[in-house]
């Protein structure tokens, strides 16, 4: 071998010069730098360090003396890795971008991560992220008998998060109550001692705020949501009077509008939002009669429209609940608690057809504490199992299905909470999609 020529070390990480001072010593050059150190081939092996400010520069850190940490000869020692390739960090704009995908139920993990995301999932901006980019998720939030606090499950129900308590009085807790969703802010509306009130929870900073009362304030009413906001009408007030009024909810400027009135003054009605309108069917009138009729409302008309007889061929018992409606991929599915059937609406007829049995006993209470809503593009229904095996444990059996006007055969699947089990008498449901 000719004199000057360099020569691969045994371990492939540097050289060996034959031009070197001293033969005893090799000089290793750091992996991706043009960095050198000298070390004595007789001197006791040096454990590689994993950090050090070479490595923060960008350049390798094998044997270097700012990693001098020499080992004896030991047979305890364990190999060491090698070195790591420098790996520039994301900036703040791109690891929110993924940050924002990821699940909502994988959020309680960001807090062990450092300060900077642990104050990123508080400040609420993951979600305004979520928004921007229309990256949604579906939360199902559930109050039940028997518990006093409100749970937000996920949409496979395969996680779940107990709400922090709400800080009303005992009136409140202990009273009926009506929930609906706007964005990211759930509504609930109930009585406590001084009247009826409205407390909302906001997803983004996990906690209750009370307010804004609605400018009627009511109960027993009809609801629906639609994108970012909400819908109510009719209901009674706190001293008993029957309501034809509708109002709007704004979750961006916390505040309600006033809607033209409906035909007809109702209460135990149902609402949802179809063909971009707002719909309430059924309910009560003033003298407690049922009311067969719908009316529909339309934001571009800023006007009602009344659809008589919409549930003619329906079967109401008289301490029935109010109408268990759902609308999936546009379409309107009702569920009949007298025979546990699930009916699809037909527009262009106007009548609804039975498309067959529902896993869920509705009929046990006419109607009450069973949830029947939509979620995504899927029916959930929750209620007291129809059959023997309860695929939640204590009595509570979830359901999705996704239906069609023309399917021959309704295909229930099972969703298994595991310990997510809550009482199967459901008070109130609501389906936050954000």
């Amino acid at each position: 071998m000719s004199e000057g020529k360099e020569l691969e070390s045994e371990d492939g990480r540097g050289v060996v010069s034959r031009n070197d001072p001293d033969p005893s010593k090799k000089r290793v050059l750091a992996e991706g730098s043009g960095n050198s150190c000298w070390t004595n081939s007789n001197s006791p092996p040096m454990e590689k360090i994993g950090v050090c400010e070479n490595s923060r520069r960008g350049v390798g850190c094998y044997d270097f003396p700012c990693c001098d940490r020499r080992v004896g000869d030991s047979s305890s020692v364990e190999p060491q890795d090698a070195d790591y390739p420098y790996v520039p960090q994301l900036c703040d704009e791109l690891e929110n971008q993924i940050l924002a995908r990821v699940p909502r139920s994988d959020y309680w993990k960001f807090r062990i991560v450092n300060k900077r995301i642990l104050s990123l999932v508080k400040s609420g901006e993951l979600l305004n992220i979520r928004r921007e980019i229309g990256f949604r998720e579906s939360l199902v939030f559930i109050f039940a008998t028997g518990d006093k606090s409100w749970w937000a499950f996920d949409q496979q129900f395969s996680s779940r998060r107990k709400l922090p308590d709400i800080p009303a009085d005992c009136c409140f807790s202990f009273g009926d109550k009506e929930s609906i969703c706007a964005g990211t802010h759930l509504i609930i509306s109930g009585r406590e001692i001084d009247g009826v009130v409205v407390w909302r929870y906001e997803l983004e900073t996990n906690s209750w705020n009370k307010g804004p009362s609605m400018i009627n304030p009511r109960c027993l009413f009809a609801s629906a949501s639609c994108g970012a906001f909400a819908f109510v009408a009719g209901g009674v007030t706190g001293t008993g009077f029957d309501l034809n009024s509708a109002e709007k909810y704004n979750p961006d400027t916390k505040s309600w509008e006033d809607l033209p009135r409906m035909w007809h003054k109702r209460k135990l009605c149902s609402g949802c939002f179809m063909d971009n309108k707002f719909y309430v069917i059924g309910g009560r009138n003033e003298e407690g009669k049922v009311l067969t009729s719908a009316e529909v409302y339309d934001e571009d008309k800023k006007a009602w429209d009344l659809i008589p007889d919409m549930l003619e061929d329906t079967t109401i018992a008289t301490f029935q609940s109010p109408p268990l409606i759902a609308v999936v991929n546009n379409a309107l599915y009702s569920l009949e608690p007298s025979s546990n059937q699930l009916m699809v609406y037909l527009k262009k007829s106007k009548t609804w057809k039975k498309l067959g049995p529902v896993p869920v006993r509705a009929d046990s209470n006419t109607g009450w504490g069973v949830a029947f809503k939509s979620l995504g593009n899927e029916l959930l229904v929750i209620g007291a199992s129809t059959s023997t095996v309860s695929y939640s444990g204590d009595g509570m059996a979830i359901y999705t299905c996704r239906p069609g006007s023309e399917a021959e055969e309704l295909l229930w699947r099972p969703l298994e909470c595991g310990k997510n089990r809550l009482s199967n008498f459901i008070l109130n449901c609501s389906v936050m999609v954000a």
